[in-house]
């Protein structure tokens, strides 16, 4: 090999680097003129904001207080609940804890899924095993399993973390291995081989980067989705009694029978469950769109 062609190839092999930082910023001009998509960012920088300041913000609702069921007033913006205890303090307390959750269990699914998803389609032999296995994943009747591990396990924190991981994967892989797919056959991942790239830095190096916008697409769904899924366990009374969450508030609401009498007892954790949910959907829908040639013209 002369000089000349070693000095070329990896200029060859780089190139793909530098298209995708130009296609980078992009998509960030692009999304910018979306009007859903910072609205959606805002929303949910400011739930994150919330959930990590929530000792600056109340005090850790606990205890008795003398006003039961209260409405809401300028001493308890959300009421009070059937123990006196304010509501306000309960949703902030809550939105850290569900979102300690989205996050360990968001992260664990990713992890486990991207793995999966780019072994599979990078070493086309085990691609056969995979698409079984996650076909099988998500063909199970998800909801009455996660009841039944989480059940017979204990409400915790970890277990909640884990099961919902457990069952969030498999979406994962099903979507970052279709990604991958389309890759794994392009002519600068046949250069990266030949120039004798290891497997190991050909995936980390190329394929994890051409499949990032599907991953990061993937991050903020399954975040929201392990939102919803803890919520819906811990309404069952099958989370972690120790700390608030947005589940909880409305479990206790339930079992108290304030649920049909006092409105708000219910309204503000579903509308900080509602808020992420659909900001998380609209931020998703805006990078897509961001991502789409026909809408990255102009600045």
């Amino acid at each position: 090999m002369t000089a000349q062609a070693r000095t070329d190839t990896p200029a060859a092999v780089l190139e793909p680097v530098a298209v995708a930082e130009s296609s980078a910023r992009r998509t960030w001009r692009a999304f910018r003129r979306n009007p859903l998509g910072l609205p959606a960012v805002v929303v949910v920088a400011v739930l994150i904001l919330v959930g990590l300041c929530a000792p600056l913000i109340t005090a850790e609702p606990s205890g008795y207080g003398p006003d039961v069921l209260q409405a809401p007033s300028a001493a308890h913006w959300f009421g009070t609940d059937n123990l006196g205890r304010d509501i306000f303090a309960e949703v902030v307390w809550g939105t850290r804890a569900s979102m300690l959750v989205a996050v360990c269990s968001s992260a664990l699914a990713i992890a486990l899924g991207v793995l999966v998803a780019v072994v599979g389609a990078y070493f086309r032999r085990l691609d056969t095993a995979v698409g079984t296995l996650v076909d099988l994943m998500l063909s199970l009747p998800v909801l009455p399993l996660m009841i039944l591990i989480a059940a017979l396990a204990g409400p915790s924190l970890p277990v909640t973390v884990a099961v919902i991981a457990a069952f969030s994967w498999p979406e994962v892989t099903r979507v970052v291995r279709s990604a991958a797919l389309s890759v794994v056959g392009l002519p600068y991942m046949d250069a990266a081989r030949v120039i004798g790239g290891s497997h190991r830095w050909i995936i980390r190096k190329h394929l994890l980067p051409a499949t990032a916008p599907v991953i990061v697409v993937s991050v903020v769904l399954t975040a929201s989705r392990a939102v919803l899924s803890a919520a819906g366990l811990a309404f069952l009374g099958l989370s972690d009694a120790q700390s608030w969450s947005w589940g909880r508030i409305l479990y206790e609401a339930q079992q108290s029978g304030a649920m049909s009498s006092a409105w708000w007892t219910t309204l503000f954790p579903s509308l900080a469950i509602l808020a992420l949910v659909v900001s998380a959907t609209l931020m998703s829908i805006a990078y897509n769109d961001a991502r789409n040639p026909r809408n990255q013209g102009g600045r």
